[in-house]
């Protein structure tokens, strides 16, 4: 993930796809490259938000053990993972759904996970400008910029178990039992 990651022409057409006036949207683009711009939700794109630490965790998790994320960007501290239209809607009733005991005194699968903010239909987010000098600076950038006009991107499931996934990498889990305070330690590891 590079420190300029600058959106391409097809990107930006995908981008403007979800305004009302998209041709308006590259105008102003091509007039000022480094504006961002709030576009609409719900159509082309939902996206997640996230806290910036935990949403990387979940990006390694992507890249790392999954398929890859689609367009990422950082606005205000906040990490927003474009995601498929309807994901904003879903994802809160899976995490819900993934919490069945978290009330019940047992501990829910994510149980860890800080909340999300979902942006669907109805809602807007500011995008960061398709170009900037100071892309790798700013407070508000692409992690992963658009780069087709068609990029993939994860539905709901794999957001969830992204989630999941960031929220147990986060937690060290030790399957011993705790060290007797008497007891006798012998190295082993050397012997013959």
């Amino acid at each position: 993930m590079s420190s300029t990651c600058l959106v391409t022409h097809d990107g930006a057409s995908w981008l403007a796809s979800a305004g009302t006036y998209p041709r308006s949207t590259l105008a102003l683009w091509e007039e000022q490259p480094d504006a961002p711009v709030v576009l609409p939700c719900g159509t082309a794109f939902d996206v997640i938000g996230v806290p910036a630490l935990f949403g990387r965790r979940m990006l390694d998790r992507l890249w790392d053990e999954g398929p890859g994320s689609g367009p990422v960007a950082v606005f205000r501290g906040r990490m927003l993972l474009f995601a498929a239209p309807g994901s904003a809607q879903r994802l809160p009733s899976l995490l819900e759904w993934e919490e069945w005991g978290a009330g019940g005194g047992r501990t829910g699968r994510t149980d860890g996970i800080p909340p999300l903010t979902c942006h669907g239909s109805g809602d807007a987010v500011t995008v960061p400008p398709v170009s900037s000098v100071t892309a790798g600076t700013s407070a508000t950038r692409w992690l992963v910029a658009p780069d087709t006009r068609h990029p993939w991107l994860p539905g709901p499931e794999i957001l969830l178990w992204a989630a999941v996934r960031a929220a147990r990498a986060a937690v060290r889990i030790s399957i011993s039992h705790p060290a007797d305070q008497d007891a006798k330690v012998y190295d082993v590891s050397r012997r013959r």
